[in-house]
């Protein structure tokens, strides 16, 4: 079960069509398919994702690609608001998996996993809920390593003795926390992914659900309770052990929240031993495959010339006399003669002008970049065109966005 709501207001303009899950990545992924790869890769195969906001193109998603055979009760469904309990949204990740507790009932499991969808990573599961049952705990929750100078940037763990978490700190300054006993420089930084034992979660979310002071936070609410009696544990991913990993990308976590963790988390796919290997076949990621036809490349003059280097090339790609370096380009793709792609996201349909130079930029959906306009060389151009410009200068233009000639 994961919650897969959430707004991703730091995304804009990303998400302003879709729920964060549902937002493109590495080609022809979306952010949800690494969750739910995960799990399915783990044998876990009776799955809800408990969806909100903008969840048109996520339903449209699952509905489509993750299909399972009904034969052995194997789904993956999407679960939008229904208002069991009243005319109210879900109030929090908590509260999302309390106005659902029938599909606990229906299915009666003895452990329930809760995890994020917008995370990029690679996880087996069954390892995490075989140290959670070892555990005795109610709860176990997934930590990553992170250096203390960034812990304002997570909900922070504190071990205890005996696998047992002695408190949780949400988004804590530096001074307020002490390093991992044995590396002072590091503390353990919660990855949004949980364990239960049913009878914990129920508990724990009826509880919370009469609090009218609670946020109905799965973080901040549910873990910090569980914490404060005892009940949950901590497991240290750097333990998971994934079949077909390399040396490189073991421990790989990424939390994709801002545009820019989500574009350098891009560029990672893209190095020539990356950082994170989306080719390890034991533990794939799954998507949608299109009938698209192969990726061409046409021209070969010393002026037009179509070339792609240090990039990933989706199906359905035409890169007719334009170069492309450090970029990934999702399917549909076309890059017009003469044109320069640089350290670039091109999602589905894009089409680069004749002689337009895109660098350092997230193009959205559908955008069509006219011929000879130039994307991401004068900053004080984009922002007088309007263009979004992330902090750390990545220009990003929304799906469909009309660009200026």
């Amino acid at each position: 079960m994961g919650p897969a709501g959430g707004q991703g207001k730091r995304l804009m303009p990303l998400t302003r069509d879709r729920a964060k899950p549902a937002v493109p990545f590495g080609g022809h992924y979306r952010l949800v398919d690494f969750a739910l790869s995960n799990l399915v890769n783990g044998r876990y195969l009776r799955i809800a994702v408990l969806t909100q906001y903008k969840s048109h193109s996520l339903d449209r998603h699952i509905a489509q690609m993750w299909r399972m055979s009904p034969l052995l009760n194997n789904y993956v469904m999407s679960v939008p608001a229904q208002m069991r309990l009243g005319r109210r949204w879900f109030e929090g990740s908590a509260d999302a998996i309390y106005q659902n507790l029938n599909l606990i009932a229906d299915e009666r499991p003895d452990y329930i996993c809760v995890f994020g969808a917008d995370h990029i990573y690679r996880m087996d599961p069954e390892q995490m809920v075989e140290a959670h049952i070892e555990s005795g705990a109610g709860v176990t929750v997934a930590a990553i390593k992170v250096p203390k100078s960034e812990a304002y940037r997570f909900g922070i763990l504190v071990p205890g003795s005996n696998g047992r978490i002695a408190s949780f700190k949400e988004k804590p300054s530096p001074n307020e926390i002490a390093g991992l006993p044995d590396d002072p420089d590091h503390v353990f930084a919660s990855m949004g992914n949980y364990v239960f034992t049913t009878r914990t979660l129920v508990d724990a979310v009826r509880a919370d659900a009469e609090n009218k002071e609670s946020a109905h936070d799965m973080g901040g609410n549910i873990i910090t309770m569980l914490v404060d009696s005892g009940a949950a544990a901590v497991y240290d991913f750097a333990k998971n052990r994934v079949p077909g990993a390399t040396d490189r990308d073991a421990g790989y976590w990424r939390d994709v929240g801002t545009l820019d963790a989500y574009y350098e988390a891009q560029m990672d796919l893209v190095s020539v031993h990356p950082v994170f290997n989306l080719y390890n076949r034991e533990w794939p990621i799954h998507s949608l495959q299109t009938s698209l036809p192969p990726a061409k490349f046409v021209f070969d003059d010393d002026e037009r010339r179509g070339v792609a280097i240090d990039s990933i090339v989706s199906p359905g790609v035409i890169i007719s006399g334009g170069s492309v370096r450090r970029s990934i380009l999702s399917p549909g793709v076309c890059v017009h003669s003469y044109s320069e792609v640089e350290d670039s996201v091109l999602m589905h349909g894009v089409e680069i002008g004749r002689g337009a130079v895109v660098r350092r930029a997230i193009l959205d959906k559908g955008v069509k970049v006219p011929p000879g306009v130039h994307i991401g060389v004068d900053p004080a151009e984009d922002r007088r065109r309007g263009f979004t410009i992330s902090e750390g200068g990545v220009v990003v233009i929304g799906k469909n966005d009309p660009v200026p000639e």
